[in-house]
């Protein structure tokens, strides 16, 4: 690969994450304006292209993904899981020769067996996950979506090419991510059914068991950092919960089950038992960091 600064970057989806991904492409300076390099975005909303135009944070935009696919190095994809393979099973003889490409889905699996068996040989597919975000979806808040020191999680493919893989790392860590982990797609979908889907189904209950709009007047601060991420993008949290719903449905019960016993010690007064359980969970959330 070539170095960054002189790569042309697709981003095919200019939502949240694909808008953040060009704004820290763009403002980090690693592709700057008039140089080599270009930035090339794809969206179905000609507003959108517009906008990030104005913004000056792509080159050139485009509602449809053929005028772009053959002239990148590099793709991002920012497209829901579902909607990414129909479209690399549409697009895929499109892609000019030697593509490096990555998503940003937030579940791994079904795409990493995809791409296994089904990717072109003279292209190079490395699965990815930012585990960053903002309340709102859509590029109008790309800009509050902030990567410094987030994590990115990476699931490479066996057929992945070595070279590719630290390209990429490298160039993640030069977009403000502090801490990559390459793991399996088996191992991220279990890992993140916990740590945030099953966050976002709290989060959800929790609202969805009060209907008191003037509630907030008696927050303090934890409700809303409970609920903050209860406002969601819902078609995509939908398809997230169904398409990694054995996972999630093992975390739930998990959940289930320790809120029981919490309860079950306040229900029956038990004090010491509470505050050794208590104590138990501050210690250990302090030590995971």
């Amino acid at each position: 690969m070539k170095p960054i600064e002189n790569n042309v970057v697709g981003i095919i989806g200019l939502g949240l994450m694909g808008g953040a991904i060009a704004m820290a492409l763009r403002s980090g300076g690693l592709i700057p304006p008039g140089g080599r390099g270009r930035i090339l975005g794809c969206d179905i909303d000609g507003d959108t292209l517009a906008a990030a135009r104005v913004d000056g944070v792509i080159d050139e935009g485009f509602t449809s993904p053929e005028p772009l696919l053959g002239r990148c190095d590099m793709i991002f994809l920012c497209l829901n899981p579902a909607t990414l393979l129909e479209f690399m099973e549409k697009q895929m003889r499109a892609f000019r020769p030697g593509t490096l490409i990555t998503d940003i889905a937030g579940i791994k699996g079904h795409i990493a067996a995809a791409m296994e068996t089904t990717l072109r040989e003279d292209l190079d597919f490395i699965p990815g996950h930012p585990m960053a975000g903002s309340e709102g979806g859509g590029y109008g808040n790309a800009k509050k979506c902030d990567f410094h020191g987030k994590n990115y999680i990476l699931t490479p493919l066996k057929r992945n090419k070595g070279e590719n893989l630290e390209y990429l790392k490298a160039l993640l860590y030069r977009m403000g991510f502090g801490r990559i982990t390459c793991t399996t797609a088996e191992e991220h979908d279990r890992k993140i059914a916990f740590t945030s889907q099953l966050c976002h189904v709290i989060a959800a209950a929790l609202i969805n068991c009060e209907a008191d709009r003037e509630i907030t007047r008696f927050g303090g601060g934890s409700f809303e950092d409970l609920t903050r991420i209860a406002i969601l993008n819902v078609p995509l949290w939908t398809e997230l919960f169904l398409e990694n719903r054995d996972a999630l449905l093992h975390r739930i019960t998990q959940f289930e089950e320790s809120l029981e016993k919490i309860k079950g010690l306040i229900a029956e007064e038990q004090k010491e038992e509470l505050q050794e359980t208590l104590r138990t969970v501050r210690n250990r959330r302090a030590a995971m960091g």
